[in-house]
């Protein structure tokens, strides 16, 4: 795929198609590392998980130690419901 570098105020840009940024699973807003290497530049994720998981699969990677405990917030201080 072509494209040209443009110009945006004091900046460079160039668009990215809305099916090649679909088939990084990169998602808009979301964060990215550019890296500069001679004649190329590449943008990557940043975040290492993509997917979904079910709740039995996060429960697993939590810690064997990990005690929550009860957040103590104070008296109502409005017109909480609960």
């Amino acid at each position: 795929m072509l494209t040209k570098i443009q110009k945006w105020g004091n900046s460079q840009g160039i668009r990215i198609p809305k099916n090649l940024l679909k088939n990084t699973q990169i998602q808009i807003g979301e964060e990215v590392d550019i890296i500069a290497q001679v004649g190329k530049i590449i943008i990557e994720s940043t975040n290492k998980i993509h997917g979904r998981y079910s709740i039995d699969e996060l429960a697993k990677k939590m810690p064997n130690e990990y005690n929550p405990t009860e957040e103590n917030w104070g008296a109502p201080v409005g017109k909480e419901v609960w």
